[in-house]
């Protein structure tokens, strides 16, 4: 029985290291509207110079993202019934007939490494949210401002599915890096 306990407590402790997005409770799931954020001073820039064309196949994924505005959070879930970050992608990705790794970690080797400034919509992005450089957070490039600001779909620990900002000071501590899988 101590056995059983002992993988309880080890199976409990991964999920809270590994976990998607900030470590606030998840309390406030309504669908709210994206706004811009003004950017501070003390925030590294991270605007992409993207020219706006879309394809339909981009835009079929973002619009199949988009129906899973306010989703909860769920760690481990796959399914509308709540989503983590890596399984809020899996799950987009999948309807449009991609593959992804189901660890946002993996999900950060797939594909082509690209500089912020190269970003587009469908695009992935990465971040640590506990600090350091480990990958603990993946989201869905949604729309780039006429400004430069990137603007993702994700699915927040705190508020399910999203659309943040990298404008935002703790998206933008947190940024990694962007990866092109389609």
């Amino acid at each position: 029985m101590k056995l059983y306990k002992k993988l309880a407590v080890l199976a409990l402790s991964s999920a809270i290291i590994i976990s998607c997005g900030s470590s606030k409770s998840v309390a406030d799931s309504k669908k709210r509207p994206s706004k811009t954020v003004v950017k501070s001073d003390n925030l590294r820039r991270l605007d992409s110079d993207f020219d706006g064309k879309v394809t339909g196949s981009v835009k079929s994924l973002l619009k199949d993202a988009e129906r899973y505005l306010g989703t909860p959070y769920k760690f481990g879930g796959n399914s509308s019934s709540g989503f983590d970050c890596s399984g809020f992608t899996v799950k987009v990705f999948q309807e449009n007939n991609f593959s992804l790794p189901r660890r946002s970690s993996d999900q950060a080797d797939a594909g082509k490494s690209i500089d912020i400034k190269t970003v587009k919509p469908g695009d992935l992005l990465f971040f640590a949210t506990s600090g350091g450089s480990r990958v603990s957070h993946v989201g869905i490039v949604h729309t780039i401002e006429n400004d430069g600001e990137v603007k993702f779909i994700h699915a927040s620990t705190s508020k399910g599915v999203i659309i943040s900002s990298l404008n935002e000071k703790y998206w933008n501590k947190a940024y990694l890096h962007a990866q092109r899988v389609l």
